[in-house]
């Protein structure tokens, strides 16, 4: 079983940067690639990047690539998403989730564990 926790939602201004980190606990879990995934209001659940098990290999949504880095301390099982020059667009509930594979994979449902959300507003 893993267990994932977000943090460092809020409420930030267009053009500020933010971290978002997700604490993972569980057996194995340093198998596993984390993804980042996100869902706004009415729309549905998009992915937005994901780092693979060691660290060393990302992969990005077209809309976030360049302001968005994905990566992770294995020593403190935990994943982190650094967001750049956010926009309002950017605004959405956060989730990290957990993929027991070697190829980073863009599709929710490819995912096996998922934290609660956090919540990211972005205020023109």
């Amino acid at each position: 079983q893993v267990h994932l926790e977000e943090s460092g939602g809020g409420l930030v201004q267009a053009g500020a940067s933010l971290r978002l980190s997700c604490a993972a606990s569980g057996r194995g879990i340093i198998s596993y690639a984390i993804g980042w995934f996100r869902q706004a209001p009415g729309k549905e659940r998009e992915f937005v990047g994901a780092v693979n098990w060691a660290g060393t290999t990302t992969l990005y949504a077209d809309t976030v690539r360049g302001r968005f880095t994905v990566s992770r301390d294995n020593a403190k099982n935990t994943a982190y998403l650094q967001a750049s020059s956010v926009k309002p667009e950017d605004t959405a509930v956060y989730y990290c989730a957990a993929d027991y594979s070697l190829a980073l994979n863009n599709k929710w449902d490819q995912y096996e564990y998922w934290g609660q959300g956090t919540q990211v507003t972005v205020s023109s």
